[in-house]
């Protein structure tokens, strides 16, 4: 619904300006604020929020380091041997400015595509493969030997330093909000419950820097659940936009409810359209990846697809080839450390290097996981008296200075080096290098139908659970890990893990 009202006059104004008050939930509302006060259809009236200073000094920091980048690859094509000068002055300076400008319109310097996601990369990667083309294409037309040790010699290095460039920023901007800074203030909206469960999640995520400010509930005396969170909740879905623009807010999410669904949602975009202020929605799919989600657009309105997990095909096959091959050439590659961790296993307490333990894989299928003996020889005989113990649930076992792990085996379970004989469980098709936390059968006998499903795929040596916190997750969380790994695996996610899982272990984040 839209009404008229009168705003006073400023200076130099003739008369007071009729501007229409558009309500959110349908009812007339005239609050006074910049968001309010303007034509609500007027993009152009907008007060536009100025971008945050350290996004201006991060984007500006990902572009030096985009053209020390080209500049280092343009330096080693003139210094190899038989190396060919750039050639003029004029000619270097385009050649080093074309890199940053092909990836701005690739997308690679777009703010939703920093600090989070692989989308990042992927525009970076289509940068590189447009000059690689453009390149080869001219060489072909043209043939020149500048033209050729551009493409062979200069281009591969530049694209590897900018990907190293942006990993390093990208560190150093997850470093800073895990502080609490570099990051953008959040107003929530939506139902208190489904309000409360976004704050949870947003706080979990620290990477994605939204900073949870306050919440916009449809009855505020109700938001018992939001205030439980630490989150004050500064005004009714009615008024959030007076309340968007006290809370200074960078961001909005919107939780799936149907009062913030359809005319609400729409004219809330209307009302900060040209403020610079993000809409980001919360579909309720939090158990989702983006790449199963594809929107199918009616006449109407759009549609959200959620294709099916991927648990057959070429990329499962590509899978267990890549892990098959990787297992193979690490065992043979680490050969010598892991005779030398065995002698020590060996050496140092009573009973054999290698504990073999029955475990349930792929289908509920048994197989004998391995590992490095890390216990005394009869660990198993002595956990009933230390269950009154447990730190860790009532489905697994965990204690943090557990008795039974010897000295090495200490040493070895910081740094998850007594899973490395898991390798051959992997080469012998058992195990993945990437998958589900694997459970013994007292485990699985506990299951619920939800956790049935991690039985889909082959166990992993590493996973999300790996990488967020191994033994200090809950059973809840490391069961919620284990599913969301299930539903959307992809070999890029495989990637991601893997990379993590060099972090976690280096910092043994929750290792005992």
């Amino acid at each position: 619904m839209t009404a008229s009202t009168t705003v006073p006059p400023t200076p130099g104004d003739d008369a007071p300006r009729p501007v229409r008050a558009l309500s959110l939930t349908g009812a007339e509302e005239r609050l006074p604020g910049p968001l309010l006060d303007r034509p609500v259809y007027d993009p152009f009236s907008a007060r536009r929020r100025r971008t945050p200073e350290w996004l201006v000094s991060y984007t500006l920091a990902l572009a030096v380091g985009d053209l020390l980048a080209v500049v280092g690859g343009l330096t080693l094509a003139a210094v190899v041997p038989s190396g060919t000068a750039v050639g003029s002055v004029p000619t270097a300076v385009l050649l080093c400015l074309a890199w940053p400008v092909l990836l701005s319109a690739a997308g690679a310097y777009a703010e939703r595509r920093l600090g989070t996601g692989d989308d990042e990369y992927r525009r970076v990667l289509l940068a590189g493969l447009l000059a690689a083309t453009t390149l080869g294409v001219t060489a072909a037309v043209h043939p020149s030997p500048l033209l050729h040790r551009l493409l062979l010699v200069a281009a591969p290095p530049a694209l590897l330093v900018t990907v190293l460039g942006r990993l390093l920023n990208r560190r150093r901007l997850h470093a800073a909000r895990r502080r609490g800074l570099m990051t953008k203030r959040v107003v929530v909206l939506g139902r208190d419950v489904a309000v409360a469960d976004l704050v949870r999640r947003l706080r979990r995520d620290t990477t994605a820097g939204l900073r949870v400010v306050g919440a916009c509930v449809p009855r505020p005396e109700d938001a018992v659940a939001v205030r439980a969170e630490g989150v004050p909740v500064i005004g009714t879905l009615a008024g959030a936009a007076r309340a968007i623009d006290d809370a200074r807010a960078d961001a909005v999410v919107v939780a799936s409810a149907s009062e913030t669904a359809g005319e609400y949602l729409r004219d809330l975009t209307w009302r900060l359209e040209g403020t610079n202020i993000e809409v980001l929605v919360g579909p309720g799919l939090v158990e989702v990846a983006s790449n199963r989600l594809q929107v199918r657009p009616t006449s109407t309105i759009p549609l959200i697809q959620v294709q099916e997990p991927e648990f057959r095909g070429w990329r499962r096959l590509a899978k267990s080839l890549l892990d098959r091959a990787v297992a193979g050439v690490a065992l043979v590659v680490f050969s010598p450390f892991l005779v030398a961790v065995a002698v020590a296993v060996r050496a140092t307490s009573r009973g054999p290097a290698l504990y073999r333990h029955r475990r349930i894989g792929k289908r509920g299928r048994e197989f004998d996981l391995l590992k490095f003996r890390s216990m005394v020889a009869d660990a198993d005989s002595r956990i009933e008296a230390l269950l009154v113990l447990n730190e860790g649930n009532d489905v697994q076992f965990k204690m943090r200075r557990d008795p039974r792990v010897t000295r090495v085996g200490a040493f070895l379970r910081s740094f998850s080096l007594d899973e490395l004989p898991q390798l051959v469980n992997v080469l012998k098709g058992d195990m993945s290098l990437v998958g589900p936390r694997p459970h013994v059968t007292r485990e699985v006998e506990q299951y619920g139908a939800d956790m049935h499903r991690r039985l889909l795929v082959k166990p992993g040596i590493t996973g999300l659970w790996q990488v967020s916190g191994r033994s200090d997750l809950s059973w809840d969380e490391s069961v919620e890990l284990d599913v969301r790994y299930v539903e959307n695996w992809s070999l890029g996610l495989d990637l991601a893990i893997l990379w993590r899982t060099a972090r976690a272990v280096l910092h043994r984040d929750g290792a005992y």
